[in-house]
């Protein structure tokens, strides 16, 4: 079992920190409600299980492979957070009150926000880089039972799950106490949070 907490430890170092994925996560639970916020953390969730399998069973391997291509990925990256941002604060500034409290929306569209999540949190390759450092850090006597691999990738995946969920549950219980206006301010300020991180991706990678 040590194994899993390992994981669940890695799981909740990748996941707790702020950043732009978190930040769009409480963003969909404030708009439209838990079953979306949760969907989008589900995202995030499978994209960490995912990376942390591969560190597993590639280790440094996978990570000198995509070595070439992080600056492509990154930039990827930059672009997609310019986009969701920018799509956010005009979600944020012109759905009307009626729209925003329409309990229909936070139903609609849940695999299309899985996906879109899932494949934006892809697109950090400073996840693998993070899992394949704690697989290369680990005792070789721990790494080398299938078992305590599994456990560890399941440890990480349900840290993970559990932090999204968290944050969803927290956007969601703001969009049942805060007012529709300051929804939308609050939404707004976390798209441009979103955008001030896409924008540091791109002075990071030419500056």
């Amino acid at each position: 079992m040590t194994a899993f907490w390992e994981g669940v430890f890695a799981g909740y170092g990748i996941a707790i920190p702020v950043g732009a994925i978190a930040i769009l996560i409480v963003d969909m639970g404030l708009r439209r409600g838990f079953p979306s916020g949760f969907m989008a953390g589900a995202g995030a969730a499978t994209a960490d299980f995912i990376y942390a399998l591969l560190a597993v069973a590639a280790g440094a391997a996978l990570s000198l492979a995509l070595a070439p291509y992080a600056m492509g990925l990154r930039l990827a990256s930059a672009i997609v957070l310019l986009l969701l941002g920018g799509y956010g604060l005009r979600k944020a500034w012109q759905i009307g009150e009626r729209v925003d409290q329409q309990p229909a929306s936070s139903s609609q569209g849940l695999p299309g926000i899985y996906f879109r999540f899932l494949g934006l949190t892809i697109l950090n390759p400073l996840t693998i880089a993070y899992f394949g450092a704690l697989i290369l850090g680990r005792d070789a006597g721990v790494t080398t039972s299938s078992l305590d691999r599994a456990l560890f990738v399941f440890g990480a995946a349900l840290a993970s799950l559990s932090w999204q969920t968290l944050l969803a549950a927290l956007g969601s219980l703001a969009n049942k106490r805060l007012s529709p206006r300051f929804q939308r301010i609050s939404s707004a300020a976390g798209n441009l949070v979103v955008i001030i991180l896409g924008l540091r991706v791109l002075i990071l990678l030419y500056f």
